[in-house]
């Protein structure tokens, strides 16, 4: 579920299971009965919903630390590990999975300090190291291994931030992968830490040093109560400054809104360090306030001056890029809702003085940042990526070349040079780095991977499928070339659809263990997302929710209709909010596919609002204490249109006992309904991984749950059971 929406350098961590079936090797058909599942104990709970009473009756697994709740999550890991361990397929599957993971994966660096700066994963380490070089041609040190934290790979490193003048470096870890981090601070001389000098609590936040390097900006919330850390709701967001070397007690407030419960702040410092900028947003909504503080001179930040607004009414996105002088540009859909970018004098900030830089074209703006006294922007052109560079007044300064057809998955820039890092891959093209020089002729890869894998045989095509109302929704298969039209391909459909995050066709390094074995991999752009800008979002949510329901549907019975594939063979995945997506649709048309697999999925639309950050989702889904949205989510909670006796889809759930986005007992839920509700011998299990998160795992873990995932899938797309 993400939370902070398209900063300069954005990258969307939406994760894909796959899964396994060989041509000529069939797998394990499903059990003919379904395993035995412990039972789930029911109470006589209900709500009043504006006059409708809602039973809740596993209303007792929200409570994550009651020993019922740990005797049932270990009741039912039994059961499921042990018909997964039944699957013949699974273990020629995690060996390969952990062959084809086996290559040097490079994060797209960025400058800092006078270094260059990145995260890189030698291939099966359970966690990414930071390294930084002198120059792009010089020899990497490494600066923290978060491998050596912990034995079992739980504790990650989740950001890094240098100070501009290079001497330090504040870093933040994470237990298991929790949105909630720790800052340290560490003297990049000597490799130490500074004694006792850390900042608790940050959570959905950057963290943005003044150019002096003697303290940096960041983002909290209030402690938990004790014991409740992974599911209580949270509290006020605010934006403090810690000077290095002083107690997180004596950090100076800079920002909050106490009125304002469900807004998020996050703090950046300009490059030329003279303004903070203040994005102020309700929940996880694309538009947002913007504010600055005028810092004075950077060597001697006065970070306590007053805050000014650019923008106090929250009616677009107004994303900042950078500035030079007092001249702001912006990101912003405002009368634009692909997007375009704008200059604002600071000295005249009125929307009347604003200067168009870049107008709204056909294709939507997916990222930005400067770069060398230039603007690039990445578009999505039908979901595919252009990069292309623009003046500060304007100018055409012409595209980019790309590898081919695919996605720019990151990009990293600086005003003072001309150093342009973006990150591109495909289905087929494992992601890699490049370095553009402005007005240099070509790209360069940086450390470019090399996986085993050789993608020559195979293709990737996109479609458009005709929603429901009409609406054409774009879809992208890969598969073997010349591939026979006959209907009995296995094929997984994987999607996302909200929270304005496109979803563009991207390279996993375990889909080839699919594709080897003559499968189809599928991922279809939903409306909710941002593929083709706000209008595109803002028509898959609230009461338009539905629509992205429909658009999946569409994409499935287009695939069908192709010759791609048969319900028999079809299955389907999302997460966090796709989790939703897979158990609304697998509600709605359980004859449509033969496996869904629902991750860590919010599947309980009447409370959710109520955990951990489940407020800010509030302007995306609409809340079930407004009478007007109680009947809408009411109609597609996955949790409450389960209908006893039906013969739903094989279903495997996945989540982590440390998500504290979308907590477990979401999952834990909606598994003990569909337990008792299903009517037919496919197999309804749940798999709950220890010390891991919302979209966290680490290496080894991650393998081993696709290697589950993919064997499961496999069985159930082999052979349909009867009904007993």
């Amino acid at each position: 579920m993400p939370i902070n929406r398209r900063p300069a350098i954005a990258t969307a961590v939406i994760w894909v299971i796959l899964f396994e079936m060989t041509p000529t090797v069939r797998a394990q058909a499903p059990q003919a009965v379904p395993p035995k599942y412990p039972p789930t104990n029911q109470v006589a709970v209900s709500d009043d919903y504006h006059g409708t009473t809602i039973a809740d009756p596993y209303r007792w697994l929200e409570d994550l630390n009651s020993d019922g709740t740990r005797a049932w999550i270990q009741a039912q890991n039994k059961v499921t590990f042990e018909y997964l361990q039944s699957l013949p397929a699974r273990e020629a599957l995690r060996r390969r999975i952990t062959e084809l993971w086996d290559y040097p994966k490079v994060g797209i660096p960025w400058r800092e300090g006078g270094r260059i700066w990145n995260f890189r994963n030698a291939g099966l380490q359970r966690q990414a190291v930071l390294y930084s070089r002198a120059g792009v041609e010089a020899p990497a040190a490494m600066i923290i291994d978060p491998n050596a934290l912990s034995p079992d790979g739980s504790i990650s490193l989740a950001q890094a931030a240098p100070s501009p003048d290079g001497r330090l470096l504040a870093y933040s870890l994470s237990e298991g992968g929790e949105d909630w981090q720790t800052v340290y601070v560490r003297d990049l001389s000597t490799g130490k830490d500074a004694a006792g000098d850390s900042v608790r609590w940050m959570r959905f936040s950057g963290i943005s040093w003044t150019n002096d390097g003697k303290g940096f900006f960041y983002s909290r919330f209030p402690a938990p109560p004790e014991g409740k850390r992974l599911e209580a709701a949270l509290g006020i967001h605010s934006l403090y400054y810690h000077e290095v070397g002083t107690d997180q007690s004596a950090d100076r407030l800079i920002f909050e809104r106490r009125g304002m419960p469900n807004w998020f702040v996050n703090g950046m410092v300009s490059e030329d360090g003279h303004y903070l900028f203040i994005v102020f947003s309700h929940g996880t909504d694309p538009k947002n306030r913007l504010y600055y503080i005028d810092l004075g001179d950077p060597k001697r930040p006065n970070v306590g001056a007053p805050v000014t607004p650019i923008a106090e009414t929250d009616d677009a996105a107004y994303q900042p890029a950078g500035n030079v002088g007092t001249t702001v540009y912006l990101m912003t859909d405002l009368d634009a809702p692909r997007r375009r970018i704008v200059s604002v004098d600071l000295a005249r900030p009125d929307r009347s003085q604003w200067q168009t830089i870049v107008p709204e074209s056909a294709n939507a703006i997916e990222s930005y940042t400067m770069t060398g006294g230039a603007i690039a922007l990445q578009y999505l052109a039908d979901v595919q990526s252009q990069l292309r560079l623009f003046g500060l007044d304007g100018q055409d300064l012409g595209t980019v070349a790309l590898p081919g057809i695919g996605t720019v998955s990151g990009m990293s820039g600086r005003n003072d040079s001309p150093e342009l890092f973006y990150g591109f891959t495909s289905p087929l093209y494992p992601s890699t780095v490049f370095l553009h020089r402005r007005g240099g002729a070509a790209s360069t890869p940086f450390e470019p991977a090399k996986p085993v894998f050789d993608p020559t045989g195979y293709e990737t095509k996109q479609f458009f499928a005709v929603s429901k109302d009409g609406t054409h929704v774009p879809y992208f298969v890969t598969a073997r070339k010349n591939l026979a039209l006959n209907g009995r391909h296995p094929t997984l459909l994987y999607a996302y659809g909200g929270f304005s995050v496109s979803v563009t066709p991207a390279y996993r390094s375990d889909v080839p263990a699919w594709l080897e074995r003559g499968g189809v991999y599928v991922t279809a752009s939903l409306r909710g997302g941002g593929e083709y800008g706000e209008e595109w979002h803002q028509a898959g949510l609230l009461e338009k929710k539905q629509n992205v329901f429909d658009d999946f549907i569409a994409v499935a019975e287009d695939l069908i209709r192709r010759g791609l594939t048969s319900p028999s063979k079809l299955a389907i995945h999302g997460g966090s909010n796709g989790g939703l997506l897979v158990g609304a649709v697998m509600n709605q048309r359980p004859d449509l596919f033969a496996a869904a697999l629902p991750a860590v999925g919010v599947m309980d639309m009447l409370r959710y609002h109520r955990f951990t950050g489940g407020a800010a989702w509030v302007v995306e889904y609409g809340a079930s204490s407004d009478p007007k949205m109680f009947p809408l989510l009411i109609r597609y909670s996955p949790l409450h249109n389960l209908k006893p006796g039906t013969c739903y889809p094989a279903t495997l759930v996945t989540t982590a006992d440390h998500d504290d986005r979308v907590v477990p007992s979401h999952s834990f839920k909606y598994m003990a309904a569909l337990q008792a509700a299903q009517g037919c011998a496919r197999p309804t299990l749940i798999r709950i991984e220890t010390q891991a998160s919302h979209g966290y795992r680490p290496t080894d873990k991650r393998i081993a749950e696709l290697a589950d995932e993919w064997a499961f899938v496999s069985a159930q797309t082999d052979a349909v059971p009867a009904r007993p």
